[in-house]
């Protein structure tokens, strides 16, 4: 079997492209299975070993006007023509390609984020990104995927992505594959990441005993970072004497630091900025948040679930659905700050009960979520297209 997995931007260190990575390592190892990496730029190890090969999809585009809208289709066209040559069994796209026989819906639905992202705008951002050409691009890229013949399966890493799918483009329920995204479960397992606990929190000069929040993420407006600072400043949360740690890289980083101060939650809160060993800072917390606006299945939520540690997200997260136990963490919305502290201090008491018995809520919650489990759930779903 060939296929090809088409992935405009690829830099191995971003959650969709673990996504790619693993995919084509796990699929790579499989007999019969030929894996083709379509891209503008391959940033990995060794592009082409054994059955795994990269193939560099790179058309000129004008950089202005709309240079996004020009980057983006000039890619789905190039792609577009590849399918066509009928040089795969199937072609699996991670952009919106009209005409890609499987869509991974890594990102969700450009509708749907439109939509919750209207919460937090004003009027006139409202009206701006009503006028972006660029949203109005991808919302009918990704309308014309989803009408088109060709287009046998979406993977979905949700059920509430394949939900608004559903609802948004009446797209047929047997054509909608949830398939989680894989977890390392060695490297990210409280055993392993608690080696670093200490050494980590020295290196930023937070206290060894003060019970620790943790929030993983770039991006910091959508994903909830002004939000969590308000909950840190709530009473019940101050009464904790907790700390939070924000690791991630925002253009606005000063923005946030300053909201910090004005709340008086300056010197309870770290800046860490990008980290190359995030695995290290899940073993220094003791519980994670995500307030996010919309995430579709945010792989920071499932690796600090799999070290253990309760998890506050949105209802508009799809890790949201893998919270089964009080315990393992928390669903609130990110408008609530009040009643975010509230279930974060719950959630650091629950972290102090004997036998660990949070910790290990936590992990049972994504203990299924495997690279190999991810693996065979889609080499299943290649066989049946296969086989139609």
């Amino acid at each position: 079997m060939k296929l090809a997995i088409a992935r405009q931007r690829y830099n191995p260190f971003g959650g969709a492209e673990r996504f790619v990575e693993g995919a084509l390592t796990a699929l790579g190892q499989q007999g019969g299975v030929d894996v083709t990496l379509l891209t503008r730029a391959w940033q990995g190890g060794a592009p082409t070993t054994g059955n795994r090969h990269v193939e560099i999809v790179n058309p000129a585009y004008m950089q202005l006007p709309f240079g996004r809208v020009n980057r983006d289709r000039s890619f789905a066209d190039a792609v577009g023509r590849i399918i066509r040559e009928n040089r795969f069994d199937l072609v699996q796209a991670h952009e919106r390609i009209p005409g890609c026989h499987i869509f991974r819906a890594g990102d969700g639905i450009h509708a749907a984020w439109l939509r919750h992202r209207q919460a937090d705008q004003s009027a006139i951002s409202h009206w701006w990104q009503k006028l972006d050409p660029y949203h109005a691009y991808t919302v009918e890229a990704e309308r014309a995927m989803f009408a088109h013949a060709n287009l046998r399966a979406v993977i979905c890493n949700s059920y509430m992505v394949a939900d608004e799918i559903r609802a948004e483009y009446n797209v047929a329920a047997n054509k909608l594959h949830v398939i989680y995204n894989g977890v390392d479960l060695l490297k990210f397992s409280r055993e392993n990441v608690v080696k670093s606990r200490q050494s980590t929190r020295s290196q930023f000069a937070i206290p060894k005993k003060v019970p620790l929040i943790l929030y993983v993420g770039s991006g910091y407006q959508r994903k909830g970072v002004a939000p969590l600072l308000k909950a840190m400043a709530q009473p019940e949360l101050r009464a904790t004497g907790a700390w939070l740690a924000v690791v991630g890289a925002d253009k606005h980083l000063d923005h946030y630091r300053q909201l910090a101060e004005s709340l008086g939650v300056g010197d309870r809160v770290v800046f860490a900025g990008a980290q190359n060993d995030v695995a290290a800072w899940y073993g220094a917390a003791d519980v994670f948040a995500l307030p996010t606006q919309y995430d579709p299945c945010p792989n920071a939520a499932l690796e600090a679930l799999a070290c253990g540690l309760p998890t506050l997200t949105s209802p508009t997260c799809g890790v949201a659905e893998l919270i089964t136990s009080p315990l393992a963490g928390a669903v609130v919305s990110p408008q609530d700050p009040a009643a975010m502290a509230k279930e974060l201090e719950r959630l650091l008491d629950a972290t102090r009960l004997p036998g660990e018995v949070a910790a290990k809520a936590a992990r049972g919650c994504v203990a299924h979520l495997s690279w190999a489990a991810m693996s065979q759930q889609l080499q299943a779903l290649y066989t049946g297209l296969l086989s139609v």
